[in-house]
């Protein structure tokens, strides 16, 4: 059975994308991981922040996910602050927690951005889809939800992408 969780990657725990993130949960029944609510530094390359709370959530999600789903708003034409942050950590997995890196290979990946335009260049996408093929994850889709849509297209998502 699948297992889903979305990473919620905003500097708001109860702004626009918050709210989609908890329609998701009611409509999907998927966990929430709110980075807010950890203390993830920024990748150095030494490793000093190896203790910070990163590698310990990653380990969950690696263990009791199958299916991982970013949100987050689109902060000047690209993901959020918390979220690249969350991102460049993955270099850690790479390097000095190999086998956990490896266990991502065949998770599920897809992506929910919200923003007040109704659209969004395509090339939003591109960090999302390269870090999952290089990371051995299959990229299941995507979507954007302008801040006041319906929930008709969150459910479409589910529906078609996510395949709940």
């Amino acid at each position: 059975m699948e297992k889903v969780v979305c990473i919620l990657g905003s500097s708001r725990s109860d702004g626009d994308t918050a709210r989609v993130v908890r329609k998701l949960k009611e409509l999907s029944g998927c966990s929430i991981i709110d980075l807010n609510k950890y203390s993830i530094s920024y990748y150095d390359y030494r490793h000093l922040n190896k203790t910070d709370d990163f590698i310990p959530l990653i380990r969950t999600i690696v263990n009791e996910y199958t299916t991982i789903i970013f949100a987050t708003p689109v902060y000047w034409y690209t993901m959020s602050g918390i979220m690249k942050v969350f991102f460049d950590r993955f270099t850690d997995i790479l390097t000095i927690e190999k086998e956990l890196g490896r266990a991502l290979r065949g998770k599920k990946v897809g992506v929910i951005s919200c923003s007040i335009n109704s659209n969004i260049d395509e090339v939003f996408w591109h960090p999302f889809v390269k870090t999952a093929g290089y990371l051995g994850m299959n990229y299941i889709g995507n979507i954007h939800i302008h801040t006041h849509d319906n929930d008709t297209l969150l459910q479409e998502f589910i529906r078609d992408v996510i395949r709940l």
